[in-house]
């Protein structure tokens, strides 16, 4: 059953996580975002986020996103420094081209800080890819 079902491996698809300007808060913030390397659009995109360790979990949030066009990007959500100590996970769920996709990727605790900062694909900031 589950063996029979075929999903293909995630390519050019990320999770970053960048630190940007909040311009109503004068703030700099850590935001979430999925890229889209693609040479065509990814569709009706599920995204499942939660952060863990050992002893705890956070709830799940659930996001999804119609649309992001090819060499497009879209925010997931911001992501605030007290969860930074655990382990954080998305996992992404999409169609291309009428195919289903599906890959978890983690942000290892500890590992979003703004001096392990690179650039990312697609947008113009640097940021952290989730692994």
């Amino acid at each position: 059953m589950k063996k029979d079902i075929d999903i293909p491996k995630v390519k050019d698809v990320y999770v970053a996580a960048v630190f940007e300007l909040n311009k109503d808060y004068n703030t700099h913030d850590w935001n979430i975002y999925i890229i889209n390397d693609n040479k065509v659009p990814i569709e009706t995109v599920l995204i499942i986020a939660q952060g863990y360790t050992e002893k705890k979990m956070t709830a799940a949030m659930r996001k999804t996103v119609k649309i992001i066009p090819a060499k497009g990007f879209a925010k997931i959500e911001y992501i605030d420094e007290s969860v930074f100590g655990l382990d954080n996970f998305f996992t992404i769920t999409y169609f291309l081209e009428n195919k289903m996709y599906d890959k978890r990727f983690e942000f290892p605790r500890n590992t979003i800080c703004e001096d392990q900062t690179v650039v990312i694909p697609v947008m113009p900031q640097k940021g952290i890819l989730a692994l």
